[in-house]
């Protein structure tokens, strides 16, 4: 079969093209035609394209708007080129005419040419609705061109934007829509196209539209596209954590920079959740040197390689080996350091007391100390919900490190504080990966309670968070993240399961876990104190005569009850025995 090249065939339809619009602009003004005048026209409107374009050939099949306005220009650049040669030779009038015509000659063919071209070769077989028709919404439907899926609406909440129409899809309101498929039966696609849209607004949109769609996507966050370098549409599914994350509005980026630009940083527990996040962020935010100390070869393989740009220092050492600890902090005398190494499962921890109690426990007085002794500026310890009145030993050790943190004697220029936050989502151990893993193997979900509620916060902002509540600190305070308001267990879990799109997935209660409450607490009291930000609170001080407090740790690990000597310190321990 004879093949003409396209750029070849391009050539000829702009010379076709000005050919007639200039027959025609000369007819009208009945004005001779001028052959030699339209072949240096001609010959203007390619070199403009080269120019420009660095090619005279545009895909007409994959045109957009955005390739409209670009013929558009190259071929005004020709007009003011080849005007003040013609000008005096042929009336100014005519030749804006013609450009004028040709213009609308070139636009509808290529416009034709597109709808023509991808209308025969998909088969639009499924249908879309875009919830949102604003520049992402817009995108998002040139793309389904070229798809199985045809757009049938847009939906958005500007009343302004309600009743109109683009590209002859009409924009309707979420109620005009329900109304619409309620009468034609569920539509196949809902796409969310708002990068920008909060937690609440998402979660409104899913819970009223869900019944109406087979399958509902979102666009990602720009959080997730500039994180991911990926700014082409790349739709994914609605997740938990976009139904359950919290954004802080006062998150103050440039605080944190401040606090951490230039800065020696340690990080204990690297490799785990919440240090790995903890030790990205530093990284962002412009540390001048990254010393990660974890205890497990694997995880601060993890995240040293992912991090081996900004050239990490590895440590793989225990926060229990005071001497070994000493040694890194003379060696690499850090200006802040951020203690997440602790045994935090709590069914794990109440099946190894012992263990924990020294992992937690001494390992965090053996990290202040260091940091006291070798003049460290700021030492931020991360500590948990589990701490307020715990029902647990790993609430209860964390409290004791709290206690020791807010009651250290410490110089002037040594500050520690401690920030106490909930669950993160999709943390290592946490109960999100673990009903994904259920799900996945056809259930069932196994909820310890009906009525148990957690608090739940993103990683990244969560720890975000804890380096800007680091930052406003003195010295013995703890700071409390705002993490919302709790969510019950069994309403998450039914969430994952309707989220999934399989049936049939059933919730079963297998009962309270030792050490395991109901509620968690942010709050000891109610004698909190604000900061500047919303999202950041502080606990009252608790006092504790550090010298007792010593005594007191030191009796703990060679007790033989260590229970009642963990009650004896933290004496609002009730420990639930299951």
């Amino acid at each position: 079969m004879f093949f003409i090249d396209k750029r070849i065939l391009n050539f000829l339809v702009i010379l076709f093209l000005t050919f007639v619009t200039f027959w025609w602009t000369f007819l009208i003004f009945k004005k001779p035609f001028m052959i030699e005048i339209v072949m240096f026209i001609v010959g203007v409107r390619m070199l403009s394209s080269i120019i420009i374009l660095k090619d005279y050939s545009l895909s007409w099949s994959k045109a957009t708007q955005r390739t409209f306005l670009i013929k558009a220009i190259v071929y005004i650049v020709a007009f003011c080129i080849y005007v003040p040669f013609l000008y005096t030779k042929i009336p100014l009038a005519l030749l804006a005419s013609e450009l004028f015509l040709y213009l609308f000659s070139i636009n509808f063919a290529m416009y034709s040419y597109h709808y023509i071209i991808n209308r025969s070769r998909v088969s639009k077989t499924k249908s879309v609705v875009i919830y949102g028709a604003g520049k992402a919404g817009i995108k998002l439907e040139e793309e389904f061109r070229n798809s199985e899926y045809k757009v049938v609406y847009f939906v958005d909440d500007d009343k302004i934007l309600q009743k109109r129409s683009i590209d002859s899809v009409k924009i309707l309101s979420k109620d005009e829509l329900k109304e619409v498929i309620s009468k034609n039966g569920k539509l196949d696609l809902l796409v969310v196209a708002m990068p920008s849209a909060s937690t609440d607004r998402i979660k409104y949109i899913y819970d009223n539209l869900n019944p109406y769609f087979k399958t509902i996507k979102i666009l990602p966050s720009f959080r997730e596209i500039l994180r991911d370098k990926d700014f082409s549409i790349q739709l994914k599914d609605i997740s938990v954590e976009d139904l359950l994350a919290r954004h802080p509005k006062d998150l103050d980026k440039q605080l944190i920079q401040n606090f951490i630009k230039d800065k020696k940083v340690l990080i204990t527990g690297a490799g785990g959740s919440i240090g790995s996040e903890i030790s990205r962020q530093c990284a962002i935010f412009g540390a001048k040197q990254l010393i990660l100390l974890d205890h497990s070869e694997y995880n601060l393989y993890a995240i040293s390689e992912e991090l081996c740009k900004y050239k990490p220092v590895h440590i793989m050492q225990s926060v229990i080996n005071k001497e070994l600890l000493d040694r890194t902090f003379e060696k690499y005398k850090p200006d802040i350091v951020i203690h997440a190494a602790a045994y935090k499962h709590v069914p794990l921890v109440e099946e190894n007391i012992t263990e924990a109690i020294i992992n937690n426990i001494i390992g965090t007085k053996n990290t202040i100390d260091c940091a006291i002794k070798h003049d460290v500026k700021k030492f931020v310890l991360i500590s948990t919900d589990k701490a307020v009145r715990p029902t647990n030993v790993m609430g209860t050790t964390k409290r004791i490190c709290e206690l020791y943190a807010q009651n250290i004697n410490t110089p002037e220029n040594t500050e520690i504080v401690a920030v106490r936050f909930g669950n993160v989502l999709g943390s290592s151990g946490s109960v999100i990966p673990k009903f994904k893993t259920q799900i996945a193997n056809g259930g069932p979900i196994t909820v310890t309670h009906p009525d148990i509620t957690r608090y739940f916060m993103l990683i990244p902002e969560a720890c975000e968070l804890v380096l800007q509540a680091a930052s406003l600190g003195k010295g013995g305070e703890i700071f409390i993240l705002d993490m919302g308001e709790p969510i019950k267990i069994v309403d998450l879990a039914q969430k994952m399961i309707d989220l999934s799109g399989k049936e049939n997935i059933k919730i079963e209660f297998t009962g309270l876990r030792t050490g395991e409450k109901l509620y968690e607490e942010l709050l000891i009291d109610d004698s909190e104190a604000k900061t500047d930000y919303e999202s950041i609170t502080v606990a009252g001080m608790t006092h504790y005569d550090i010298a007792k407090l010593n005594h007191d740790i030191f009796e703990l690990i060679n007790c033989e009850d260590k229970l009642e000597k963990l009650k004896e310190i933290v004496p609002e321990f009730n420990h639930h025995l299951n």
